[in-house]
C-alpha cells in the first residue's frame, strides 16, 4: 500500500490522529535544498516512506500516518516550511473539511439558528472564510477525505443528530440562497462596472433601496462610478448590495474595515434590520465593539493559523469574547493561548508620577483644501505620551496629522515646532521589490537587530516568520506590521500613526496596541495615533483630540483633552453609551435604549473609565 492512500485511510474519522504535518505551498523548494527533511527523518532511515520529494508533485509530501511528531523534519528545512503540529485528542473525530495532504485542516462548523445574528470571532488564518463557504453551500466539507470526498448523503448522516443536518438538508433541497459580502471590498471595482444607482437598481429585491442607502450614507455617491468610491465607500456600497437582495442566508465577512465608529454602527444596525425569523445571519468582524454590539451569539475559533482551525460551540456573546480575549474554553477545558488579554487603562498613575521632561506647543491653524476648511485648536505634548485622534471620516484627522509631519503648511495661524517625525500613512502601496529583510535593512538598520526593539516591536508583531517572504507577496495584515515596525525603528521624536488596526485581526490589534504604548513610554516619545476601532482607542489614548463639524465642509480639531471628558464629548455627539466589562475592562456598546443606555445618558456618563 503506498504512502498516499494510507494517509487517505488516516484523515478518514475512523482513525486515530493526533498530529498533523503541514508543508507550506509557497515555501517548499524542493530544487533548491538537498531534500534535508527526507535525509534526517528516522522514519525514512528505517525503510518507511514517511516523507517523499516527488518532482511531479513540486512539494514534499509527509504521511501523517507514519510521522512520530519528532519534528526533526521541521527543525531541518532550510526554508521552514514544514510544521509538525501535536492536535488536542479530541479533535479525532471531528474533521470537516482538509483542502489536500499536508494542508490547512478545519474542525467542526459554526451552527447558525434562524433569526438570531452568529458573530464569529478568530485570528486570521483560522478558518472563518472556509467556515462561512461551506455553510453557504459554495463548499461541499469533505470530512478530510480530500482524494475520495464522500457524497451529500454520507455528510448528512455524520452531521445527524446536529442542527447542521437540518441547515444543510434545506440549502440541498434548494430552499436557501445564501448572498456573502466578501471580505476585500477594495477588489470589488475589478468584478463590476457601472454606477452605484445601476448595480443597485439590479439588485433591488425588496424595494428598500432608499431606506438602505439613507442609512448606509449612501446618498451622495450613487452617481458615482464603483471604481471612483474611496475604501469606506465600497465597503457600505458591498453591505447595501446585501441588504437589499431576498435570501436566506446572510454573511458579512469584515463589515467594519474602512469605516469610522458612527459608520461602523450604522453598518451594525443595518445587519440588525436583517433579522427575520427565518433568516440565518453569520458575521465575521475583528472589532470587538462591533461584533459585541451586532451578535446574539458567538462562535470562537482557535488553533494554529494556516495549520488547522478548530470552532467551538455557540456562547452568548459576552461570554463568547471573554473566551476568545481569556485564550481558555472552559467548556473543552483547554488553553488555546498562553496570556490572557486585558484591558486596564494603563499606567495613569505611574505616568502622573514621571515629571514629563518635554513639551511641545501648536498654535491655532487653519488649513484650505478645495472645499474644506479644517480648523485646529492649539493645544500642548509631551514625551512618553499618546493622543489618540476622533472623528468620522473627513473630519480632517490624516490632514492634522500631515500638518504636524510637515507635509502640508498651514494657510492661517502659527507653523508647528519643527521636530524629527516618523509617519506611518493610512494607505500602505508597497514599493519594495526585495524581502522584508532587505526592507528593515535598508530602513531601520541599526534598530531592527537592537535587542531592545527585537523584544519590544519585532516579537509581539511576529516580524521573524514573514522576515524572509517578498514585500509584495505579503498579506494587508503583514503589510501592516512591517509598516508599523519600520515607522517605530526609524528615530524621531514624534510618531504619527494612521489606523495602525487596518487588517489586522482582533489579536494582532491587540498586540499592536501593546507595542506602541510600550514603545512610547520607554522611549519617551510622543505619538499621535488615528483609530477608529473603540478598544484599540481607549486602550491607547492618554488623551484625545475630538474633530466636530460637517466632514468634508468645515470642521475643527479641539484642543487635547483627558481621556473620560473627550471619548465623553465625542460619544455624545455620536448618541452611543459605553461601560466596561468587570473581568476584563473591555469597553461594551450598549444596545440603543437600553436601560442601561438611557440610565447613562440621563447621567451625562457616555464612558465609564471604571466600574
Amino acid at each position: 500500500m503506498s504512502s498516499r492512500s494510507r494517509n487517505d485511510k488516516s484523515t478518514a474519522p475512523t482513525d486515530k490522529l493526533t498530529r498533523i504535518a503541514i508543508v507550506s505551498n509557497d515555501k517548499c523548494k524542493p530544487k533548491r535544498c538537498r531534500q534535508e527533511c527526507k535525509k534526517s527523518c528516522p522514519v525514512v532511515r528505517m525503510g518507511k516512506l514517511c516523507i517523499e520529494v516527488s518532482p511531479a508533485d513540486k512539494i514534499a509530501f509527509i504521511s501523517e500516518e507514519l510521522c512520530i511528531g519528532c519534528g526533526i523534519c521541521s527543525k531541518k528545512c532550510p526554508f521552514e516550511a514544514i510544521s509538525i503540529i501535536n492536535l488536542p485528542s479530541n479533535l479525532e473525530k471531528d474533521t470537516t473539511h482538509r483542502y489536500s495532504a499536508n494542508s490547512f485542516k478545519l474542525h467542526r462548523l459554526p451552527i447558525p439558528r434562524p433569526g438570531e445574528v452568529l458573530g464569529l470571532v478568530g485570528t486570521n488564518g483560522i478558518g472563518k472564510s472556509t467556515a462561512l463557504k461551506i455553510l453557504a453551500g459554495k463548499q461541499k466539507p469533505n470530512l478530510g477525505r480530500f482524494e475520495d470526498p464522500p457524497d451529500w448523503t454520507e455528510i448528512l448522516t455524520y452531521f445527524r443528530g446536529s442542527e447542521l443536518q437540518n441547515f444543510f438538508t434545506k440549502i440541498l433541497e434548494d430552499d436557501l440562497k445564501a448572498i456573502i459580502k466578501p471580505q476585500y471590498v477594495d477588489q470589488i471595482p475589478k468584478a463590476v462596472k457601472g454606477s452605484v444607482q445601476q448595480l443597485l437598481d439590479k439588485k433591488d429585491d425588496l424595494s428598500n433601496q432608499m431606506d438602505v442607502c439613507e442609512q448606509l450614507d449612501l446618498i451622495n455617491v450613487r452617481d458615482r462610478n464603483v471604481e471612483d468610491l474611496s475604501g469606506g465607500e465600497l465597503q457600505r456600497f458591498a453591505c447595501a448590495m446585501v441588504c437589499i437582495q431576498k435570501a436566506d442566508i446572510f454573511m458579512f465577512d469584515e463589515p467594519s474595515s474602512y469605516l469610522d465608529v458612527k459608520q461602523r454602527l450604522k453598518a451594525a444596525l443595518a445587519i440588525r434590520q436583517l433579522i427575520h425569523p427565518d433568516k440565518f445571519i453569520i458575521v465575521v468582524e475583528h472589532d470587538l465593539s462591533v461584533l459585541d454590539y451586532l451578535s446574539d451569539f458567538i462562535c470562537c475559533l482557535y488553533g494554529v493559523p494556516s495549520a488547522y482551525g478548530v470552532v467551538t460551540m455557540p456562547f452568548s456573546v459576552r461570554e463568547g469574547i471573554n473566551i476568545f480575549l481569556d485564550g481558555f474554553v472552559p467548556t473543552e477545558n483547554l488553553r488555546f493561548r498562553e496570556t490572557s488579554l486585558t484591558f486596564k487603562v494603563a499606567e495613569t498613575a505611574i505616568e502622573e508620577e514621571i515629571k514629563r521632561m518635554c513639551r511641545y506647543e501648536y498654535p491655532d491653524m487653519k488649513k484650505v483644501m478645495g472645499n474644506f476648511e479644517l480648523k485646529i485648536g492649539e493645544g500642548q505634548f509631551t514625551d512618553s505620551e499618546i493622543i489618540v485622534m476622533l472623528g468620522e471620516n473627513g473630519t480632517g484627522k490624516t490632514t492634522f496629522i500631515r500638518i504636524l509631519a510637515g507635509k502640508l503648511m498651514p494657510d492661517e495661524g502659527g507653523t508647528c515646532p519643527v521636530l524629527n517625525v516618523s509617519y506611518k500613512p493610512q494607505k500602505i502601496s508597497p514599493k519594495s521589490q526585495g524581502t522584508v529583510r532587505q526592507l528593515l535593512h535598508e530602513r531601520i538598520r541599526d534598530a531592527y537587530v537592537h535587542p531592545q526593539f527585537v523584544t519590544d516591536v519585532m516579537k509581539p508583531l511576529m516580524i521573524e516568520n514573514i522576515i524572509d517572504q517578498e514585500v509584495q507577496n505579503l498579506s494587508g495584515g503583514e503589510l501592516q506590521r512591517v509598516a508599523l515596525a519600520l515607522c517605530l525603528g526609524k528615530p524621531a521624536d514624534v510618531y504619527l500613526i494612521d489606523e495602525p488596526s487596518a487588517y489586522l485581526d482582533s489579536e494582532q490589534r491587540l498586540h499592536a496596541a501593546k507595542v506602541i504604548k510600550r514603545f512610547v513610554l520607554h522611549a519617551k516619545k510622543t505619538a499621535f495615533v488615528v483609530e477608529h476601532d473603540f478598544i484599540m482607542a481607549t486602550y491607547l489614548a492618554d488623551r484625545v483630540v475630538v474633530f466636530e463639524g460637517q466632514p468634508s465642509i468645515c470642521t475643527k480639531a479641539n484642543t487635547p483633552q483627558s481621556l473620560l471628558n473627550g471619548m465623553n464629548s465625542f460619544l455624545e455627539s455620536l448618541d452611543i453609551t459605553f461601560r466596561r466589562d468587570p473581568n476584563n475592562f473591555r469597553p461594551r456598546i450598549n444596545k440603543l435604549n437600553s436601560v442601561k443606555d438611557t440610565e447613562q445618558k440621563k447621567g451625562g456618563n457616555y464612558f465609564f473609565l471604571e466600574d
